[in-house]
Formats: C-alpha cells, structure tokens, sequence
C-alpha cells in the first residue's frame, strides 16, 4: 500500500519519527489506525450505552441557566 501524503503531512510524520516514539513512518501509521480503531469503538459503545439508557426528556435551557446563575453567585 501507497500513501501520497502533502509536504506538511510528510514532514509531521517524519518529526514523529525522529523524535524516537516510532521506528518509521509505517509504525507511525500503523499507531494512527489503533487509535482511530479504538475511538470508533469506544464511540460505538457509548452509542449503544446512550440507546440503553432509556427514554429522552425534553431539556429546558432556561431552567438550566437559572440553576447555573443561582449556583454561581
């Protein structure tokens, strides 16, 4: 696999690279993809916690705001 990245992005990956984290610019990406993997996963499951979590209530911003400026003061 390929990948064309612009100057900028080339030079990002290749300060990562210098900086002794990663091995070379492939263990960098490889790095990059388990992250992404992981936020999508955790994304995933706090979607289904959300779906879980029972039945929505309408949210009233004013009584919110009032709360908020009693707490403050």
């Amino acid at each position: 696999m390929n990948i064309s990245l612009p100057d900028q992005m080339k030079n990002w990956v290749e300060e990562s690279v210098q900086t002794g984290f990663y091995a070379n610019a492939s263990d960098y990406v490889r790095d990059l993809i388990r992250q992404d993997h992981q936020k999508m996963a955790a994304l995933r499951q706090a979607l289904i916690e959300g779906e879980h979590s029972g039945e929505a209530h309408k949210f009233d911003l004013e009584a919110f705001i009032s709360t908020k400026k009693q707490t403050a003061q």
